[in-house]
């Protein structure tokens, strides 16, 4: 689909399906949010139906109802769209958990994730980007960054949180603890696939606190 000069679709519409009409301003002003949104949101489902290797403009145009147009207007590349995606999604990060204890924050912190890892668009999309992160140095930059402000920036809370309320000792070695925390999990649901049982998420908070007192 063509969008004329005016702005206008060739089907007679607008970016985002706004019908002809009063022309509209020019620049970023026509960046319209709800059209940025869709078009965010068409992204996720197209890598998780086609994966970032056969990803393409023209596909997320045709999800996101809007023209090829709208989309370079906001990305130069599907590249840089992911790496914005990616980017944004470390800036959210998770809720820090507040429990009053090592171990209740560890649980909620595995309930957040087990939640997040667990849906169906998360699974496809994020084993498919580490694949592309080992070929690609940006892609891998970007979800590093991701890790270290979500996820890792979480955990070390937490487990700064316990060192002051004495529940880990001083001095512990962090890079071993964020391993402790976020790599049971992960090769759960990312690497092994498999769902866990009743009761796992709890044992693994129980675990994982000991470990981390262990340090």
């Amino acid at each position: 689909m063509t969008t004329r000069a005016d702005g206008t679709k060739a089907g007679g519409t607008r970016e985002g399906g706004r019908p002809p009409g009063r022309r509209a301003p020019a620049g970023a002003a026509v960046l319209r949010a709800d059209v940025t949104e869709a078009i965010r949101a068409a992204v996720f489902e197209e890598l998780a139906a086609v994966g970032y290797a056969r990803m393409s403009i023209e596909g997320i145009a045709r999800r996101a109802g809007v023209g090829k147009t709208a989309v370079y207007r906001r990305w130069r590349s599907k590249l840089h769209l992911v790496l914005d995606l990616v980017s944004a999604i470390a800036v959210q990060g998770l809720p820090a958990p507040d429990t009053g204890s090592l171990e209740g924050d560890l649980r909620l912190l595995y309930e957040v994730t087990s939640r997040a890892l667990r849906h169906p668009v998360a699974s496809q999309i994020i084993p498919d980007l580490q694949a592309e992160a080992a070929r690609n140095p940006d892609i891998a930059e970007a979800m590093q960054k991701a890790l270290r402000e979500g996820q890792q920036g979480v955990a070390s809370g937490i487990v700064a949180a316990a060192a002051a309320r004495g529940e880990v000792r001083a001095g512990y070695d962090e890079d071993l603890a964020l391993d402790l925390i976020s790599g049971p999990l992960y090769w759960r649901f990312l690497v092994v696939r498999t769902k866990p049982s009743k009761g796992y998420l709890g044992g693994l908070a129980r675990t994982t606190a000991g470990a981390l007192r262990a340090l």
